[in-house]
Parts: structure tokens; sequence; C-alpha cells
């Protein structure tokens, strides 16, 4: 048994203002993780937009974003809190929509603390079964936020027409942001007008469809340039742009920066 914890994937917790190290881009870009997310913001407040949805955060706010939802929020000198990263398959009953919990009791707010402080000293230690323990203070998380689900008005209202085809299409971006496809070829795979998504897009979370495909790309871009040595050319193909020169472009349009600047600077 102790074999098999030893080999269970770890949590990852970092504070949120260290997420955005390297430029804020970092955390305003629309971008998706492979593992699910929760956000746990103590101070400030801001905006977050979640499979192309845009809503207000603040203090005390749980945001649970599954694996694979594109995201992108507000980070300023005055926001806090704490950034949990959960391996896809751990095995507990975590949410399978986004989630957004404004936890305004006390008791709560203390537990959740409570859980991430002990979760935070089982990952800096090396105590005798401290995968173990990670793993268990993990499932005392998912308990608290199922809790709150079940005990509280979870901020979610049942998407509209208008949200359900920007999660659509957001889904859609996760999947073929590597294509090349253009807005039109997005809008006719859902079956709807170039115009009418990006109304949609903006009636739901303030931006066209093009700046949300747009900011996905480029955001994968910066990443590249940033955490890899992939020649930029290669980068460019990768990311279906037609040609070096048509990316660095976009890029410099997007950024200030051309590609090769922007990587002499990481």
């Amino acid at each position: 048994m102790t074999e098999l914890a030893n080999k269970l994937p770890e949590v990852r917790m970092t504070p949120i203002p260290r997420l955005a190290q390297g430029g804020r881009w970092r955390v305003e870009a629309m971008r998706s993780y492979s593992s699910n997310l929760l956000l746990w913001f103590t101070r400030g407040q801001g905006r977050i937009t979640v499979a192309g949805t845009t809503r207000g955060y603040g203090a005390h706010n749980a945001v649970f974003i599954p694996s694979g939802v594109m995201h992108g929020f507000e980070v300023s000198t005055q926001v806090f809190g704490t950034a949990i990263f959960i391996p896809r398959d751990l095995g507990f009953p975590l949410p399978v929509m986004p989630t957004h919990l404004r936890i305004r009791d006390a008791t709560p707010q203390a537990e959740v603390t409570g859980i991430l402080d002990n979760l935070q000293r089982e990952l800096e230690g090396s105590q005798p079964e401290r995968v173990r323990a990670i793993h268990h203070h993990t499932g005392l998380l998912a308990v608290w936020m199922r809790r709150q689900i079940l005990l509280h008005e979870v901020d979610n209202k049942a998407p509209d027409a208008a949200q359900r085809l920007t999660t659509r299409f957001t889904e859609m971006i996760e999947t073929e942001y590597r294509s090349g496809m253009n807005i039109a070829e997005y809008a006719e795979a859902l079956g709807v007008t170039p115009t009418h998504l990006s109304r949609v897009c903006n009636q739901a979370c303030g931006r066209p469809a093009s700046a949300l495909l747009s900011d996905r790309v480029i955001f994968e871009a910066r990443r590249l340039l940033s955490e890899t040595k992939t020649p930029i050319q290669q980068v460019a193909a990768d990311l279906g742009f037609t040609s070096p020169a048509y990316f660095t472009r976009a890029f410099q349009h997007h950024t200030g920066q051309t590609p090769s600047a922007f990587r002499r600077e990481r």
C-alpha cells in the first residue's frame, strides 16, 4: 500500500501573485491546464473569464476550473490567494463543471484555510507517509468543495443560449487553436454566422470571438518562446500560421514585441 501511495500524482500549490511572474499575460490571457485548478482568493477583486463567461470575483471566493477549460483572470497587486493544481486521476469527486463559490461565513473560510495550511505543510515537508498525507488532505479539500456546493447557492445561473454557445466555442478553441482555423470556420462548425458568434461572445464576456481565439494562440506562442527552445519558424507552423512573417506580425500586434525580442528577454 505504501508503494502505491508513493506513486500517486502530486498536487501543486502556489500563491496567486506568483502565477503572474514573468508577465501578467500568464494569468490574464486565455489558456487551460491539464490539471484541475482551484483558485482561493483571500484579498482583492477583479474579473475572471471561464469557458467564455466573465464574472467578478472578490475575497473569499473559490473558483474551480476543470482540466482543459479555457480561462483567464485579472490580477492586480492587491489580489492574494492560493492556486491549487489537482491532477485529474486522483479519484476524488470533483465538480465536472466550472464552479464559482462565494464563501461569506467565517466557519467554512477557516475550514479551507486549515486544509490548505496542512496541505502546504506536507508539500514542503519530508515526513514519512508524506505523499499519502497530501492525498488525504486533497480529499478533504474535495469534500469541502462538495459540501459548500450542497449547502450554499452556487454562483452559477443556468446558462442562457449565449453562454452555451461561448462554452462550445471555447471548448472548440482548446482542441483546434493549433489548426489555423479562422473565426468564419469556427462559426460554420458551430452552425452560426461569424457576426452572431462575435455578438454572443461580447454578451457573455465583453470580448469578440476573434479576441478569445487570438488570446489563446498568442498565450501558447509566448509559452513556447519562453519555456522551450523550439525555433520561431517551428512555433509559427505548430500554431497554424501560414508563414513565419505572418506569425511575427500577429505576435507583434498583440504584444508589442517581435517573437525574437520576446524570447531574448526571458
